[in-house]
């Protein structure tokens, strides 16, 4: 929480003002479920995020998924998704939208938990398809560890996309081509196992960078999940950057940045743990 409010401190000095936030996912941790204290811990990140004037997109990773379900998630603080329109998905449990947050710019926000066990009701639909899914792939007893698994990342920690999440997405960037617009994509998964340590993958991740790969307009996906970070530019030169978590930052140091988009390149100003790096596209 005291890096949470150095970093807002910071955002709120900056000139000129910053537009939005970007908050990638694992807001609150796990453990606050077993001690009774999931909504207690979201009001205090929420209150401190709160002081700033601008949007903060949040990105639903799997430690929110261990304190909320997908239902009660909808009705908290972390559904940034628009409530009117037709921004994201037919599903309004399924937290991916975009907007546009400056002309020619596009921000998508993806939901890698779409298909995921975590978050969902036993009975539903989502959670048989999704166990399915996951089964098929892992045999362990601990459906956690990728122990002996042709593919580690199917775990569940890790989730995929719904099909109908990958043609929406795909219309999206159909649009984002057609008026010439740069898109930045946010999601708490990885999805290039090069900006991953081969576990930290959405399950389905081909799929979704069939689907970047298949237009000319992204520029870059942001992610969290993986604590270490990680970065690679793609064979399609999209930027794959996956940010250090504050999680696991030494208290004399921090982990966030701001990012400086320009027509030609993104340059990230790290602090602490996050390195500072041009993104030229």
């Amino acid at each position: 929480l005291r890096l949470l409010r150095e970093a807002v401190r910071a955002w709120a000095g900056e000139s000129p003002p910053i537009d939005f936030v970007l908050q990638l996912g694992d807001s609150i941790d796990g453990q606050n479920a077993r001690r009774g204290e999931a909504e207690s811990a979201l009001q205090q990140v929420l209150e401190v995020l709160g002081q700033l004037s601008v949007p903060v997109h949040h990105a639903w990773g799997n430690h929110e998924l261990y304190n909320f379900s997908r239902a009660r998630l909808v009705h908290t603080g972390l559904y940034s998704r628009p409530s009117g329109g037709s921004d994201g998905p037919p599903d309004r449990e399924c937290h991916a939208y975009h907007c546009s947050p400056a002309p020619r710019l596009r921000l998508v926000v993806l939901d890698t938990y779409d298909v995921s066990t975590l978050g969902a009701d036993p009975g539903s639909l989502r959670y048989q398809e999704s166990l399915r899914v996951l089964r098929e792939k892992n045999p362990n007893d601990d459906l956690n560890s990728p122990t002996g698994l042709k593919e580690p990342h199917f775990v569940a920690f890790n989730g995929g996309f719904s099909q109908a999440q990958l043609d929406w997405f795909d219309e999206v960037l159909k649009f984002s081509d057609e008026n010439q617009e740069k898109v930045i994509v946010m999601a708490h998964v990885p999805i290039h196992p090069y900006a991953s340590n081969g576990v930290c993958l959405a399950w389905n991740y081909e799929a979704a960078l069939s689907v970047i790969h298949s237009h000319g307009c992204v520029v870059c996906v942001l992610a969290g999940h993986l604590h270490d970070g990680a970065y690679c530019l793609d064979s399609h030169g999209v930027h794959h950057l996956t940010l250090e978590g504050v999680i696991e930052t030494p208290p004399d140091s921090n982990a966030f940045g701001t990012i400086y988009v320009y027509e030609d390149k993104m340059v990230l100003k790290g602090r602490g743990r996050i390195p500072d790096r041009v993104m030229h596209f």
